[in-house]
């Protein structure tokens, strides 16, 4: 099992979601592109991290 803690940072806006860019680490693709959160749960944040984990 791999896990991954991929990072994010805010973009703007949108009616009902903030949308975060994925900050890819140095030389590496990245691995999600563009995450949409609802903004009752966003609040003001400006970054997140979200752990992703592979099961085989």
């Amino acid at each position: 099992m791999a896990k991954k803690i991929v990072k994010f940072e805010y973009e703007k806006e949108t009616k009902n979601s903030v949308r975060y860019t994925e900050v890819p680490d140095e030389g590496t693709a990245p691995i999600m592109g563009t995450l949409y959160v609802q903004k009752w749960f966003a609040g003001n944040s400006k970054t997140l991290e979200i752990t992703i984990e592979k099961k085989d």
